[in-house]
């Protein structure tokens, strides 16, 4: 018995690993198309994005993992009908139930490994990969753990961080003369930005203005309650301070969602990635039943390409079917715990009649 769980077990992994890495270079090729276009701009070389676009496979094996769960055990078990070896497992004695058993180990391997990538790897790679991309490409922006830095001619602007609304808070403003000598200081507390025009102009509106006037002898401090600033970079290059909910892990989305709490903003999409994070994992040990359920009985080829067929159309189903309950749970206040988890529990419970109804002929 452990001879066969063993071997049951490396056939499944083998194949989900070669499924899931034709699944990334797929997804990696797409990246590579998409980034092309950018090569030249500043410092972004063709070596700078390939190394941009590695740093996203951990991401991308993290959203894939059921999918390649799935195609791999049905490749797998499809290969076994094909050459009777499922059915010699049957006719040894050995139960459906048990087959299942060693699916579901199967299933929570890769699972824990999803858990691992979404809690530990991607928070670390996908920041750290969006950074890289926009100060490869953006000599006038810099970014480090007070923030984001950025160049206007001889100002120099500090923002803390950005808001899922896309104003900014705790921003300085150094301003400087010719000799770049400092002359004047600004401090807001919020910054509202309005949309870029055709000249990528931004007009800040900043509020809870702290002015700091540097003269000979003197600093002349006043506040404002409004100020009105020009800046010529684009806001979409400021996304890069805007916390991405699929990078963070469980722990600092708690505390993002407190926070956001705290400064009365929506947290819906904040919810639903925490909700997403405690479901995703599950998927995996779902698709393992989903790959059994689609596993044809009899080796007829026919059968067993359309069967494969409709396992891997399902696993596209599901793959997409998150981010659409995800948008639904926003647009119509769905609560965000089930919008995280029907996709799962549909699928979990089309597994069960599918192989209830197998069984049964």
């Amino acid at each position: 018995m452990r001879l066969l769980n063993r071997y049951l077990l490396s056939q499944l992994t083998i194949c989900t690993i070669y499924s899931l890495l034709a699944l990334v270079s797929l997804y990696s090729f797409f990246d590579i198309m998409g980034e092309i276009s950018h090569v030249g701009d500043g410092r972004y070389t063709a070596g700078k994005m390939l190394y941009y676009v590695a740093l996203l496979i951990p991401s991308h094996a993290y959203e894939l993992m059921p999918l390649a769960v799935l195609v791999g055990a049905l490749v797998c078990l499809s290969q076994m009908a094909a050459h009777s070896e499922l059915t010699v497992i049957r006719t040894s004695g050995i139960s459906l139930m048990r087959i299942i058993s060693m699916l579901l180990q199967f299933g929570l391997t890769f699972a824990v490994l999803t858990a691992v990538l979404g809690e530990v790897i991607v928070p670390t790679t996908g920041p750290y990969a969006e950074q890289y991309q926009l100060h490869a490409r953006q000599n006038t922006i810099s970014s480090g753990e007070s923030g984001i830095w950025l160049k206007q001619g001889a100002d120099i602007i500090n923002i803390a961080e950005m808001l899922p609304d896309g104003s900014l808070k705790d921003i300085t403003i150094f301003q400087h003369d010719d000799q770049f000598h400092l002359t004047q200081t600004l401090h807001a507390d919020k910054v509202i930005v309005t949309n870029t025009d055709q000249t990528n102009k931004s007009k800040w509106h900043l509020l809870g203005v702290q002015q700091s006037q540097l003269e000979q002898n003197q600093v002349i401090f006043s506040r404002l309650e409004k100020l009105d600033w020009k800046i010529l970079i684009n806001h979409q290059l400021l996304n890069v301070l805007l916390v991405t909910p699929e990078q963070m892990s469980i722990t600092a989305l708690s505390t993002y969602i407190k926070h956001l709490k705290n400064n009365h903003q929506q947290t819906t999409r904040y919810q639903l990635a925490w909700w997403r994070k405690v479901a995703y994992p599950l998927a995996c040990m779902v698709m393992a039943l989903v790959a059994i359920a689609f596993t044809p009985q009899q080796n007829r080829r026919g059968n067993m390409g359309l069967k494969l067929f409709y396992g891997i159309s399902l696993g596209l189903l599901f793959h997409f079917s998150g981010r659409l309950f995800g948008f639904t749970s926003q647009l119509y206040a769905v609560p965000t715990f089930i919008a995280a988890f029907l996709p799962t529990v549909l699928f979990l419970c089309l597994a069960i009649y599918l192989i209830r109804r197998q069984e049964k002929r």
